[in-house]
């Protein structure tokens, strides 16, 4: 049985339509967030940038397929998508990437999807468990820059992304994540804030 992983995408479909249109720094509006966002390693340009990358994604999926758009999370980083949740079939899983492909300013795609329709509420309850864990330890670790990552939980297996300030970092977040309960497994498409693929 498939199931809705993120209902939190319909509320960001919705009110972030128009970026589509060229007005994604819309979406941002307030200093609040811009003050979030000067926060992290990524410039405000590429954030703003990536908004507008997810955006297009989402509504390429939602115009496809209600149920792909349903359980294809999308997360964006420096123009580099990652992909992540279950799909009944191969083919939805390469659909997928297809479409995340013809968003303008698209880098690189990290195809982390599952073929596995048997996720139970129960399942995506620990997922979230299991995220919320992790960003509240993350959060309290003060050696931790955590609005740099982001975290992603699908069956048991944690995916990272984001930009780390130092392997020592990146190496505390995956420690911390390996350590929760219920956690079968890290993949970290994490890049150090030096790596020179960042600005190739």
């Amino acid at each position: 049985m498939m199931l809705h992983r993120d209902m939190g995408r319909w509320l960001f479909l919705a009110t972030g339509l128009l970026a589509l249109g060229g007005c994604a720094s819309a979406v941002i509006g307030g200093g609040a967030a811009v003050g979030v966002t000067a926060a992290q390693e990524r410039s405000i340009g590429n954030a703003v940038d990536d908004i507008g990358i997810k955006l297009e994604i989402n509504h390429l999926l939602l115009q496809k397929d209600q149920v792909l758009f349903t359980n294809v999370s999308v997360d964006v980083v420096e123009g580099r998508v990652l992909l992540t949740g279950d799909v009944a079939l191969p083919e939805h899983r390469v659909e997928a990437a297809r479409l995340a492909w013809q968003a303008e300013g698209v880098r690189e795609v990290l195809n982390e999807l599952q073929v596995d329709d048997r996720s139970t509420v129960m399942d995506i309850a620990k997922d979230v468990w299991i995220t919320t864990q992790l960003r509240t330890e993350m959060i309290a670790d003060l050696e931790i820059r955590d609005i740099n990552y982001t975290v992603e939980t699908v069956n048991g297996i944690i995916y990272l992304i984001g930009i780390a300030r130092d392997d020592g970092e990146l190496r505390r977040v995956t420690s911390r994540a390996r350590n929760i309960r219920g956690v079968r497994k890290v993949i970290s498409h994490v890049r150090l804030r030096d790596d020179p693929r960042r600005n190739s």
